[in-house]
């Protein structure tokens, strides 16, 4: 085992090893929330969460127990300095996956390659932020929780490591970093036991909302209160991710028309592609080591069964996640024709959820390509049969990185090129965090 990882490890070149084995965005020291705290087995992350919520396990129970939570609505707070504040090292929860230790639990994660699929990672990830914001609003006297808390936006993950190893135990860890009126940021790290020793693999940042028991309205939260310097700093910087967001969503290009650079950038791969043989502009030739846009994307479906619920009873966004990432590594792989390693997942907004016996439909497209790196976008979408509609659920960003270099993508449309612009945008802040 050890002589197949240091051979696939060599046959890297030194740019895949260089991005992936540099420092994620979380670089700054964190503080030590781990004293008292006990583990928690990664196959009970779920249960607790059916047990905060009182959410049944029997799929023919769900209209029973969504029946007899509108009754907590008295629970809700009516204003937000009702509740108690809440310290970080409050919501601090740990969470081990233990591959190494219990090989039983290992082939749920193994992946052709003989490491970990990174699809449950992300799962477990979704879980694991749920579960630290409902600790951060629990109430002693309390023994069910008035909230509905789900997933609203995955802000960022960056990965410092190539590869997740299948026979060594992973550790997560996290804590509520910041928090609004209704909604609350969850920085977690993912680390995986080598030599005696936990190493980092991933920070991750998600934002999720609170809403109240029917997961109609939103509802108040506990405020967060920063005790130390450090605390202070990750306190801000929430607020700091917030307003980029805002900025990021006013500057859309589904809102606002390219920069005068963006313009110049598409006019450029315009004129680079028009056949110098005709006087048209409607005579386009692809340029040598090139893809036309319209000829490097994948489709998917899936059929929303009760097995992927979650405790709302709707999809499981960790679901979803895994499905749009396994989409989007195959659309990769088979653009780049060589195995994709993820550098990246960012801005992943959910919105709006998908209800159980739906038709999924995925898109992954490739919009960006520079070197070795493949910035693939993948679209879902709800198909309801009986109104013949077709709703967007999600949108997913991933960041990929090739073995070899790959062909440029290049837009043939309008619309592909501000696909393409936008990919250039999300790759662009990616390098700039890595």
């Amino acid at each position: 085992m050890l002589a197949t990882r240091l051979c696939t490890m060599r046959k890297l070149p030194s740019v895949l090893a260089r991005t992936l084995t540099s420092g994620t965005s979380g670089s700054s020291v964190l503080p030590d929330m781990s004293e008292g705290h006990l583990p928690i087995h990664v196959n009970n992350v779920r249960s607790r969460l059916r047990d905060i919520v009182g959410a049944s396990t029997n799929w023919r129970d769900h209209v029973q127990a969504m029946q007899e939570r509108k009754a907590l609505h008295t629970l809700l707070a009516k204003r937000q300095e009702d509740l108690p504040p809440r310290r970080m090292k409050d919501s601090y929860l740990e969470v081990i996956l233990p591959l190494g230790s219990q090989p039983e639990i290992r082939e749920k994660y193994l992946n052709v390659h003989n490491s970990v699929r990174f699809g449950r990672i992300l799962e477990d990830l979704d879980s694991l932020g749920v579960l630290i914001c409902y600790t951060h609003t629990k109430q002693e006297m309390q023994p069910r929780s008035p909230l509905s808390i789900v997933t609203a936006l995955v802000d960022k993950i960056n990965l410092c490591k190539k590869i997740i190893y299948p026979d060594c135990d992973i550790k997560f860890t996290g804590n509520v970093s910041w928090v609004g009126r209704t909604s609350m940021e969850v920085k977690m790290h993912m680390l995986q036991l080598h030599d005696g020793d936990y190493s980092p693999v991933l920070d991750a940042t998600f934002v999720m909302v609170a809403r109240d028991p029917e997961n109609k309205r939103p509802a108040f939260v506990n405020p967060l209160v920063p005790e130390t310097p450090e605390e202070e700093e990750i306190f801000k910087q929430g607020e700091l991710n917030k307003l980029k967001r805002i900025d990021f969503s006013t500057a859309s290009l589904l809102k606002m028309a390219p920069t005068a650079e963006e313009r110049n950038i598409i006019h450029d791969i315009f004129l680079n592609t028009l056949d110098t043989r005709t006087v048209s502009f409607r005579s386009r030739k692809l340029p040598p080591n090139s893809v036309w846009m319209e000829d490097a994307k994948l489709k998917g479906l899936q059929i929303c069964h009760p097995q992927e619920r979650n405790i709302f009873n709707r999809i499981f966004g960790g679901f979803l996640m895994r499905k749009a990432f396994e989409l989007g590594w195959a659309t990769a792989c088979s653009y780049g024709g060589s195995r994709p390693f993820i550098v990246s997942v960012d801005d992943i907004m959910f919105q709006r959820p998908v209800e159980v016996g739906s038709l999924l439909l995925l898109s992954g497209q490739v919009c960006y390509t520079e070197k070795n790196y493949i910035q693939v976008r993948v679209h879902s979408e709800v198909y309801d049969a009986d109104t013949r509609e077709h709703q967007t659920t999600n949108i997913f960003h991933f960041t990929f990185i090739s073995e070899n270099e790959v062909p440029r993508v290049v837009p043939k449309t309008y619309g592909e090129s501000m696909l393409y612009l936008d990919g250039k945008r999300h790759f662009a802040a990616i390098m700039k965090e890595i």
